[in-house]
């Protein structure tokens, strides 16, 4: 077993667009292996490469679900068609987020309802499915990440400058920042 390091916000391999994985190798199994390792030890839903410092284009996830796709598993090189995003405000209680690089704090975001992905797994082959509801969320949530972004890049004012606030006072935002699952306090109390 395998727990890398997580990266805090403020690490710029989170704030840039991930590169395409170009080849399907023992390293990148490796390193797939690792990301479910850490995922696990965080007591994550998922995790994207660029959490782990490393800037390709893959997330794992597990996330029980009641659509067709496996519960646990990675996408590599995904495309995302998403639905619609409705309604105004999000609500607290059924729409917050939280995020490993973000480490214990969670706020509301509206995501799609829909998701349909498409990619690889670790050995090349294809995938594609459809993900609703919670997995819906989880999958928009890992696959901003290799596009650069954090959830907290996507609050509605109210609750950005709530983050920005709460991001400042633990003095994240500054490269080189990580904490280590399994080792380090948990700090979304697992």
């Amino acid at each position: 077993m395998t727990v890398r390091a997580v990266t805090v916000t403020g690490e710029p391999v989170l704030h840039r667009r991930a590169e395409e994985v170009l080849e399907f190798n023992d390293e990148l199994r490796q390193l797939v292996n690792d990301m479910f390792d850490t995922m696990d030890a965080a007591h994550g839903v998922g995790l994207a490469a660029p959490q782990v410092g490393v800037g390709l284009r893959l997330f794992t996830y597990d996330s029980p679900h009641e659509d067709e796709a496996p519960s646990r598993g990675v996408v590599i090189n995904p495309v995302l068609t998403l639905s619609k995003i409705s309604g105004a405000d999000p609500d607290v209680d059924d729409e917050s987020e939280g995020c490993l690089s973000v480490p214990g704090l969670s706020y509301p975001l509206k995501r799609a309802g829909w998701a349909h992905v498409k990619g690889f797994d670790a050995d090349g082959n294809p995938l594609e499915f459809e993900a609703t509801d919670w997995f819906a969320r989880v999958i928009q949530h890992e696959f901003d990440h290799l596009d650069g972004k954090l959830y907290v890049d996507r609050l509605n004012e109210k609750w950005a400058k709530r983050a920005r606030k709460q991001v400042r006072a633990e003095g994240w935002g500054i490269p080189s920042l990580t904490w280590l699952p399994g080792v380090d306090p948990d700090p979304f109390g697992h």
